[in-house]
């Protein structure tokens, strides 16, 4: 009898399984169509990144290679370009290649670049605060204090790996300036920095016994 019972409820089971599908056969395609589509376009999608990257490595890789052959306005249009693709790997390489070579003297132009692969490219974090030290760095011969701190103020506001030379790019300023005082306060702080770089801690403390002891 429980045999009987139990094949009774499992072809009722059945039974309204197949009424379902077959009451929803087209929402049901619907659905699958859509998952289908949806995989389809990740894996498009992905594969064009891929090409994209590789067209890009390529054209770096020649403009590197072609670099002592070619016309400077040729080469800075090229690498631009590359930078205006806001690829993650190869816009922050070209803007390095430009500011290696000396390409742009306009330093307007350069900061423009700068930006771009800073704001508009999704980076890994301690590779944008890099990108961002280097703005800083390649701004410091020739801004005022407000705008040197302005800049790096997303990495010293952080724990970054960088921020140890952070701080010790605007004491290095300071101390440039002959504003001793302030120097001394950015030396300081890479000293009680848990995560400061060694060298950096060295350099700091050397600078301070050295020549802010006074």
């Amino acid at each position: 009898m429980d045999e009987e019972i139990t094949i009774i409820d499992t072809n009722t089971r059945n039974e309204k399984i197949k009424n379902f599908f077959i009451k929803n056969k087209n929402f049901i395609f619907i659905i699958f169509s859509v998952i289908l589509f949806l995989l389809i376009g990740y894996y498009s999608f992905e594969e064009l990144k891929k090409n994209n990257k590789i067209k890009l490595a390529n054209q770096f890789n020649s403009i590197s290679i072609d670099f002592k052959n070619d016309e400077k306005q040729k080469v800075i249009k090229k690498l631009t370009s590359i930078i205006n693709k806001k690829d993650d790997t190869y816009s922050p390489l070209a803007l390095y290649f430009l500011i290696d070579q000396n390409l742009i003297e306009d330093k307007n132009e350069v900061n423009k670049l700068f930006d771009i692969v800073i704001n508009k490219i999704s980076l890994e974090n301690e590779i944008k605060n890099l990108i961002i030290y280097k703005k800083a760095l390649y701004n410091s011969d020739f801004v005022d204090e407000n705008e040197l701190i302005k800049i790096l103020k997303p990495i010293i506001n952080s724990e970054s790996v960088w921020k140890s030379h952070s701080l010790y790019l605007i004491g290095e300023y300071f101390y440039s300036k002959n504003e001793k005082q302030k120097a001394k306060e950015f030396f300081y702080q890479i000293i009680s920095l848990s995560n400061a770089n060694t060298d950096i801690k060295l350099d700091s403390q050397k600078r301070i016994n050295r020549d802010l002891s006074e």
